[in-house]
């Protein structure tokens, strides 16, 4: 009947499958969705949509899969790369910006009793391989630490060079130059001498030995001791040669190792002296945010009675070197220049430096002029040293470190004890600066509390 309505007919009656719903035009597909409908996320489907494909007794569609699985994490719905694959979400999760080029730090591990045992037990045994690598470096230590001791003690120099007018790198030219003319003065200064009585040594043995042999009191003892034949037997032992060799081979040895020293310590002072500054601002960080300023502050008080305390004895070495020079002058005394420059050098040791300078030129003095002359020498001396000890010292240590002196003795005299010669050069600076930071920090969280 062309009057009869024809039946509709829907998608479900011809292929049992339900139609998709239709789309507005303007709508764009979810990130979420794939080619199918499917979700991508993960490469599998959502729960709800394996559901649906069940109820209507169809199998679930096949996921797409991705090109790497382990490239991505699920975070929601969304597909996350992982970091350790992808450098761009390494720089996001680190949070990288130009204050962290390498990401900001984390948040601090929680506690956990087996974190703790293994970190105590990590701990001891990075503190015992540290103790032993400090036994094994200390050689290596002891320059480094003179080398920024001299240093922050030329620094002060550097920086008045600086005010005149001159670039640091000028000034720590014309600071080291001067350092090493010192040096070169020195050594150029003791060689003559010492070539000099070493030949003469030689060539008068034969005249030392006559004249022990016609020496009544040693041909008595000889006569009784029988002195001079087991002398003679013990330089003929085979083994007399060899020990000899030996013991000169060490002395040649322990001079090239202190040569090989000295320059090594001249090259690190160089590069400490040019770079101090940056050297400074890196400690400085290290420093919490809140306090850095303090810190700051107090460190460039410590470095300047640092170099307070050395430009302080070098001047009293060069007031020691001048006095001895014109002394040994006026007496006539050869190598009157060497011998000043060894009291000088002597002198920069706190406390025993200015007496072995002393004995040093005294003894020279008794072997080469007359008794009266070597007497003089050390009656000059003793007066000399109660000068500096009560007058010159106290006067410029108290200018430049502001230590007193029961504090400048006590903290020389526990220094040489631990270290030598270097732990009593260092040991004043190092007692002006406890007692700084005891006055600054300790005191007034004391009058606090």
């Amino acid at each position: 009947m062309a009057d009869e309505p024809l039946p509709k007919h829907t998608p479900d009656d011809e292929s049992g499958v339900p139609a998709p719903t239709p789309q507005a035009d303007d709508a764009t597909p979810t990130p979420e969705a794939g080619a199918n409908g499917v979700a991508a996320s993960g490469g599998g489907v959502r729960a709800g949509d394996g559901a649906d494909a069940s109820d209507a007794g169809e199998p679930a569609p096949a996921a797409v899969p991705l090109a790497s699985p382990k490239a991505v994490a699920v975070v929601g719905d969304d597909a996350v790369p992982d970091p350790a694959h992808d450098v761009e979400q390494r720089k996001r999760e680190a949070g990288v910006d130009h204050r962290f080029p390498f990401g900001r730090p984390g948040a601090p591990l929680g506690a956990h009793p087996f974190r703790f045992g293994f970190t105590a037990a990590l701990g001891v045994i990075t503190a015992w391989m540290l103790v032993r690598s400090i036994t094994n470096a200390k050689s290596v230590l002891i320059m480094i630490v003179v080398a920024l001791f001299l240093a922050v003690g030329l620094n002060p120099a550097v920086e008045r060079l600086k005010r005149l007018g001159l670039s640091r790198g000028w000034a720590v030219a014309v600071v080291f130059l001067g350092v090493l003319l010192f040096f070169a003065g020195f050594v150029a200064s003791l060689i003559p001498p010492l070539t000099e009585q070493v030949t003469k040594l030689v060539q008068n043995i034969p005249d030392y030995i006559t004249q022990l042999q016609n020496n009544r009191r040693i041909a008595d003892w000889d006569r009784r001791y029988h002195l001079l034949e087991q002398a003679q037997k013990k330089i003929s032992e085979p083994g007399f040669q060899t020990d000899l060799l030996n013991r000169l081979y060490d002395a040649g040895k322990v001079a090239l190792s202190g040569t090989f020293q000295t320059l090594t310590v001249l090259i690190l002072t160089l590069y400490f002296l040019s770079s101090l500054p940056q050297i400074k601002t890196f400690a400085y960080q290290l420093a919490p945010r809140s306090r850095r300023a303090r810190v700051a502050l107090l460190g460039d008080e410590i470095l300047e009675r640092i170099g307070g305390y050395v430009a302080g004895q070098f001047t009293i070495a060069f007031i020691a070197g001048l006095t001895s020079y014109v002394f040994l002058e006026i007496m006539g005394v050869p190598y009157a220049l060497a011998l000043a420059l060894i009291v000088a050098v002597t002198d920069l040791i706190p406390l025993v430096g200015a007496t072995i300078g002393a004995v040093i030129v005294c003894l020279v003095v008794f072997l080469t002029g007359s008794t009266y002359e070597g007497i003089a020498a050390v009656v000059f001396y003793v007066i000399y040293q109660q000068v500096e000890n009560y007058l010159v010292y106290p006067r410029v240590m108290k200018r430049t470190v502001d230590v007193a002196p029961a504090v400048t003795i006590v903290a020389a005299l526990v220094g040489g004890t631990l270290l030598g010669v270097v732990g009593a050069l260092i040991a004043i600076p190092t007692a002006a600066a406890i007692a700084l930071l005891i006055r600054e920090v300790v005191l007034p969280r004391q009058e606090q509390q």
